[in-house]
């Protein structure tokens, strides 16, 4: 099974996390571009430099740490990749209402992650355990 060392997880949560209050501070809606990037790369080429440079300062190795599933953290950043590239469109285009309800949801979802409930976990298990049912109620 393939993980993720929970440090860099939480790194790439901050990240995040801290993009979206800049832009909310500053008004400068380029700045979502960064987590979004590093998102899409992570999501594309399995590479976030987020991650990557996050990694150079773990003290132990890697697998020292608790670890996080890769695949559900690939659905979490997937669904934060979504609502980046909406509340930024939502910038571009001057919809302000979209641009915050997307930001406020990403920024959420991270926090709340970061203080240990992962919403995107939960969405994951109960679209497994639909699909479960849905094949059951098949046979």
């Amino acid at each position: 099974m393939k993980t993720v060392p929970k440090p860099l997880v939480l790194t790439n949560q901050w990240f995040i996390v801290l993009s979206v209050l800049a832009v909310w501070v500053t008004g400068w809606s380029w700045i979502l571009l960064l987590p979004l990037i590093a998102g899409l790369m992570g999501l594309i080429f399995h590479f976030n430099p987020v991650m990557k440079a996050a990694k150079t300062f773990l003290l132990k190795p890697p697998s020292a740490y608790t670890q996080e599933d890769f695949d559900q953290q690939q659905f979490n950043q997937m669904i934060a990749v979504v609502c980046l590239a909406i509340g930024l469109i939502g910038y571009a285009m001057h919809w302000m209402i979209l641009a915050y309800v997307f930001t406020t949801l990403v920024f959420l979802a991270a926090f709340i992650a970061i203080l240990g409930f992962c919403v995107g976990c939960f969405i994951r298990f109960q679209w497994q355990q639909y699909q479960y049912r849905r094949k059951s109620n098949r046979v």
